[in-house]
């Protein structure tokens, strides 16, 4: 399986990624007992946006294996034709690594790692 998961384009797993990153916030942010649409749309919103990405991958940099690292830097490096108003070139560089690493480990049905890095990423979701 691990072969097969680098035929995947950079592109595709950050795209997947960004899918299990608003997960992961979206269920701590459930468990956290909000329960109003409009108070966990706002609440997600401060997790999932581009420069609060690269500065929780900050974060997890140091506990990443070679192989992790390496999906990184594939995605961090992955070509982009735009960046949002709201981050700068490098801020959202780093948060396309971010996902595309999430993506990664979810093809690989790595969910416990999953949940190791995105807590250690952005600690207790308030």
């Amino acid at each position: 399986m691990e072969n097969s998961l680098n035929t995947y384009s950079t592109a595709s797993l950050a795209y997947l990624g960004d899918c299990v990153i608003e997960l992961c916030v979206r269920e701590r942010l459930v468990k956290k007992g909000l329960s109003s649409s409009a108070r966990l749309n706002k609440a997600a919103l401060e997790y999932v946006r581009a420069s609060r990405q690269a500065e929780a991958m900050k974060n997890i940099i140091p506990l990443l294996s070679d192989e992790e690292t390496a999906v990184f830097h594939r995605g961090r490096n992955m070509g982009h034709s735009s960046t949002p108003k709201s981050a700068t070139v490098a801020e959202y560089r780093a948060a396309t690594g971010m996902e595309a690493l999430f993506g990664y480990l979810h093809l690989a049905a790595r969910k416990e790692r999953i949940d190791e890095l995105f807590d250690a990423a952005y600690g207790q979701i308030q």
